[in-house]
């Protein structure tokens, strides 16, 4: 659908279009930088930021990927399409109070189609999608800024024109190559800043096309500016940064193609000057588009409010200190404080942090706190630009400042704090959009020294000299976050006093079995934070191995006493209890447990262990089946079950159980082992030894498969075979109880036999 406008005293839209090349300064004429074809600008800005993070292809999963990607149970094909609609970014459930909200089913349906192409969770297609993403996106950026840099025109053909087409290849440059973004592109987790950014740039290039020339004349086309709101639907539907693109594609119908001048109309107001009633049309066409991008806006977030069911997040305060704080005053200031060190990183991107969290950055509690001066720099030059974007007499630098300001701030507006509580202090993810308004504000400011300066040669390889030193630094960050190891280590010079840096160094290293590195990480992520209770819960686990119970039940005290509901913490305070023969006190932490989680395998199964030492053996059987019905795989519990089944001499109720545990579990050579010693005292010696052999197959270090096997063929009558598999057995175990006495009785019944021979 096409919208005609005409207007005899006003200004035709395409007529303008037509003039701005020869009543606007070109940008680029006084800009000493490489001039290239368009086709070849892109394959330049494609190149360039490949080379930034190719190094990340071949990267583990890092950090959030764990729970984003190998924990989300949505990226398994047995898990319905359909549930992708109703559950978050981690896989639960939206309408779920422990949900945090983040709705983005497109990016998780990615996700999906990386697992099924590469047959799991193999990280490398992963990594490639991201570095693909951010590629195009740049390429993309060569065209989004010769827009806004150049304006909007285009030919009696209808093709757009560059008319910047020298800062417009700088602006993307900058883009590609700026290292704040290696956490999109080398985590794997960014994957939904980077498809959000897409989206969000085909929205603004689909918007622009409204406005394109034809045979007929016409003005713009409704049917681009509904692309437009739809593909920003679909920004949103990746992260929901992405309708922030419907409020900047108003701001630049107003400031580009109405040119409005802010001063000027608020000038005519005032003095309530008639000639605005001429303008009435135009005024028409923009508040009807305008109309559009709104009712657009509110529909979808009006659908995103139902299908989520409850109110925003819950989060702690740990995650945002600021956002708890009770006086108003502290909030102001640290919530400014943080969007000064969210610009500090878009200008020297060289101090980057995974995580900047639990007391990386300490409140700001009094006036007298130097770091005000960062807070009262940043809106001294805001204040600056916004004045000269309202008020400056040259409509070319509104224009170029207008946007700038706007694709630097909007975007950034749902992590800012101001309508909502957000789950983080600073994340360097959130400015991949609004750099866009960083590298329009460089590249002007770039423009206008190029046009002072004598030398324009040296103020050109300056910023050379800045592309490569970015370029170098995506590559180093890139390297850090192919590892936790590297990443969580990186982290501890920048962000020293950050407890989850110290606690993600320490479950890496616990992870590696260095237990000992382990413990000092997590008593410094608890000396920095004394209510950090997972980092007592993990340390009271080490503790709780090195057998120092003492102090592990402690900690794990502690950590419940803090956060009542902390599930794991109950469970593992239940073991250590169990171990110190406390019986009632741990079967009563294993029973809170459970009330704080449902659906908690691990503690049924550890709570089966206790009556099993305290024989009360029906009571185990109850606990271990609850085990196996929440997690039909949790071979430890089939397991159990078999071993005290057949210790009680039920042996067809055992038989029954190992059967129906192999139907689920076909290749845990554990459960082949146990089921093969059952069968062998039913005397099913054939169907015993084939269930062993198995097991030897899948395991053949373990010296027990072999010495169970032996006491078979010794039984069953296979002497020989039964020498062999002793002996294998004892090679693997010199030390394994009852196989010696075994080997030795075979060997005095061999001789015996030889002798009789």
């Amino acid at each position: 659908q096409i919208c005609n406008q005409h207007n005899a005293e006003a200004p035709n839209l395409e007529q303008a279009f037509h003039r701005m090349a020869q009543t606007e300064p070109n940008l680029d004429h006084d800009v000493s930088w490489f001039l290239l074809p368009s086709y070849w600008a892109k394959m330049v800005v494609a190149l360039i930021s490949f080379l930034c993070f190719a190094n990340s292809y071949d990267g583990d999963f890092v950090f959030d990927d764990s729970e984003a990607i190998i924990n989300n149970k949505d990226l398994k094909a047995e898990t319905p399409l359909g549930d992708l609609w109703h559950h978050d970014f981690w896989g639960s459930k939206l309408s779920s109070n422990t949900s945090h909200k983040s709705y983005r089913p497109l990016t998780v349906l990615t996700f999906r189609i990386n697992y099924l192409f590469a047959g799991g969770f193999y990280p490398v297609g992963f990594h490639v999608i991201n570095i693909i993403l951010h590629c195009t996106i740049s390429v993309l950026m060569v065209d989004v800024f010769s827009i806004l840099l150049g304006g909007l025109q285009f030919s009696n053909k209808g093709r757009r024109l560059n008319l910047a087409p020298k800062t417009s290849l700088l602006a993307a440059l900058l883009f590609a190559v700026h290292p704040v973004h290696t956490e999109c592109v080398a985590g794997i987790v960014g994957r939904a800043d980077l498809l959000c950014a897409l989206f969000f740039l085909l929205s603004f290039l689909g918007y622009c096309k409204a406005f394109r020339e034809n045979k007929e004349g016409h003005n713009f086309s409704i049917f681009w500016v509904l692309v437009s709101v739809i593909l920003g639907a679909i920004a949103m539907l990746c992260k929901e940064q992405g309708i922030t693109i419907l409020g900047l594609n108003a701001v630049f119908d107003a400031v580009v193609i109405n040119k409005l001048n802010v001063l000027e109309l608020i000038q005519k107001l005032l003095h309530k000057d008639k000639s605005l009633e001429n303008a009435w049309l135009l005024r028409k066409g923009l508040l009807f588009r305008i109309t559009l991008l709104m009712s657009g806006g509110a529909s979808i977030l009006y659908i995103r409010w139902r299908i989520m069911g409850t109110g925003p997040p819950a989060f702690t305060e740990v995650d945002n200190p600021a956002s708890f704080a009770d006086s108003l005053f502290v909030r102001a200031i640290n919530y400014n404080y943080y969007y000064s060190l969210n610009a500090w990183l878009l200008l020297c991107p060289w101090w980057l942090c995974f995580d900047w969290s639990m007391g990386c950055i300490p409140l700001i509690k009094t006036v007298s706190d130097w770091r005000i001066i960062a807070l009262a720099a940043l809106w001294f030059c805001l204040i600056g630009l916004i004045c000269q974007a309202l008020c400056s007499e040259d409509s070319h630098k509104r224009r170029i400042l207008s946007l700038g300001l706007g694709f630097l701030i909007i975007p950034f507006l749902p992590a800012s704090n101001l309508f909502f509580r957000v789950g983080f202090v600073i994340a360097e993810r959130v400015i991949y959009l609004p750099s866009i308004g960083y590298c329009i504000l460089f590249t002007y400011g770039f423009s206008l020294l190029s046009k002072q300066a004598k030398k324009k040669k040296i103020l050109a390889v300056a910023v050379l000299g800045i592309l490569l030193i970015n370029i170098t630094r995506c590559a180093l960050r890139s390297s850090q976050w192919r590892s936790e190891e590297q990443l969580f280590r990186s982290a501890l010079s920048v962000c020293p006093l950050n407890a989850k840096v110290h606690y993600n160094v320490g479950k890496n290293l616990a992870d590696k079995g260095n237990q000992s590195a382990a413990i000092k990480y997590y008593r410094e992520a608890v000396r920095l934070n004394p209510k950090y209770v997972h980092a007592m819960n993990n340390l009271g686990n080490i503790l709780k191995e090195r057998n120092e119970l003492q102090e592990a039940e402690e900690l794990l005290s502690l950590a419940v006493q803090i956060q009542p509901d902390f599930a794991a913490a109950w469970m593992n305070l239940g073991i250590v209890q169990n171990s110190l023969r406390r019986f009632e006190e741990a079967e009563q932490s294993y029973w809170t447990a459970i009330k704080h989680r449902k659906k908690y395998p691990d503690c049924y199964y550890n709570l089966g262990r206790l009556y099993a030492d305290l024989n009360r053996h029906i009571d185990a059987l109850n606990a271990w089946r609850n085990a196996t019905v929440l997690k039909p795989e949790h071979s430890l519990a089939w397991n159990n079950m078999i071993i005290l089944l057949d210790n009680t001499g039920n042996l067809a109720q055992a038989e029954a159980v190992g059967r129906e545990a192999l139907e689920l579990i076909p290749n845990d050579h554990s459960l082949m082992f146990s089921l093969a010693n059952v069968l062998g005292k039913s005397q099913k010696y054939k169907e015993s030894e084939a269930l062993f052999l198995k097991a030897i197959k899948a395991n053949p270090n373990a010296a027990s498969y072999h010495g169970n096997l032996a006491v078979l063929y010794h039984r069953w009558g296979n002497l020989d075979l039964a020498k062999k598999h002793y002996e294998v057995s004892l090679k693997l175990d010199p030390v394994a109880p009852g196989t010696k006495e075994n080997y030795n009785l075979l060997r005095r019944k061999l001789e015996q036999l030889q002798k009789k021979g």
